[in-house]
């Protein structure tokens, strides 16, 4: 296991800059996750710590030892690529000992931590890569990292080529991979739903920059700004700026779609349903109101609604979140 540091590290390729001033503990044994739109600078942030990248500027510590010029074996880390990378003419067996094997490892070893890996893979060992789905090739380039025996496991959205079901399974998989293993991980994606259910802390980057580090729910309850309330959350967060914003004393005030709820008086917001998605344990309703504009609205269980059937929305108060012009979070 590993602890990572990073201080004031930027990152620019010529005068173009791509992440700035970071700084970032990751605590030894702790599944931190990188989340964030595309081109935000996670996975360069990612490839640095793996010495893939060169640093520009600042320090990087792992272990406490300043780290930017050792090689990635030197670091002893390992990586899992969205894209598997793995050897098409080996078979399993073969891809999962390369490594080991040019360690200098020898075979007795070599066969015995193959022979470990926890990923039920035993049954695919005389497979080739070609002859594997998607799923199973990505157990295979877990199962690849798993023998090293890094100090540190490195993955770049190695879900996001595997379906929905696939990706479900093997969000439960990681999680009971790192429980096991109780090694430090740093895992990328795009996808918040992956970073809230796989993060022990959610990193959250825009514009090479970090937003906000947090649990999952410390960044639910309480984004730093509208972007990360924006970007955390399915159904998105609802915005409403104007008249109802200026009320408290904000340029725009934000409500999570299950803090909105029917009002049973005529005193809540107007407003006229324009799509209902029936999800079975929920009904997610889209509005129209002329007061607040659009609003998602997430109700517990089965709601009948038709399209222009108008309805009036009350607000949870102790739930809004308050935002500035820049953006950022204001006091309650």
């Amino acid at each position: 296991m590993a602890t990572v540091e990073l201080r004031n590290v930027s990152k620019s390729y010529g005068s173009v800059p791509v992440l700035d001033t970071i700084n970032l503990t990751v605590a030894d044994g702790e599944f931190t996750v990188f989340v964030g739109p595309s081109g935000c600078g996670k996975s360069t942030l990612l490839r640095m710590i793996a010495g893939l990248a060169d640093i520009t500027e600042g320090d990087l510590l792992i272990d406490g030892i300043r780290s930017n010029d050792l090689t990635p074996k030197q670091r002893n880390v390992a990586m899992v690529f969205q894209s598997y990378a793995l050897y098409p003419q080996m078979n399993v067996r073969e891809n999962m000992a390369f490594g080991l094997t040019i360690s200098g490892l020898p075979r007795p070893q070599i066969a015995q931590r193959v022979d470990a890996q926890m990923l039920g893979l035993k049954e695919l060992f005389d497979r080739r890569p070609g002859e594997l789905s998607g799923g199973q090739r990505q157990r295979v380039a877990i199962g690849r990292a798993i023998v090293r025996e890094p100090r540190l496991f490195l993955l770049d959205e190695p879900l996001s080529n595997l379906d929905a079901s696939l990706r479900s399974q093997m969000r439960v998989e990681l999680s009971d991979l790192h429980r096991r293993l109780r090694t430090t991980m740093i895992y990328v994606t795009h996808d918040q739903i992956e970073a809230m259910t796989l993060a022990s802390r959610i990193v959250v980057l825009s514009h090479g920059r970090i937003e906000q580090i947090g649990t999952p729910m410390e960044i639910y309850n309480k984004p730093a700004s509208r972007f990360v309330g924006e970007f955390i959350g399915s159904p998105k967060m609802n915005f409403i700026s104007g008249e109802i914003a200026s009320q408290f004393d904000a340029e725009s005030v934000g409500i999570r779609p299950e803090h909105l709820s029917l009002a049973d008086t005529s005193s809540g917001w107007l407003a006229s349903v324009t799509l209902v998605e029936r999800l079975g344990s929920d009904t997610v309703v889209y509005a129209r109101s002329p007061v607040a504009g659009n609003l998602t609205v997430r109700l517990g269980g089965q709601h009948d609604f038709e399209f222009g059937q108008e309805l009036r929305l009350s607000v949870d108060r102790r739930h809004l979140h308050r935002f500035g012009r820049d953006g950022g979070r204001l006091a309650a």
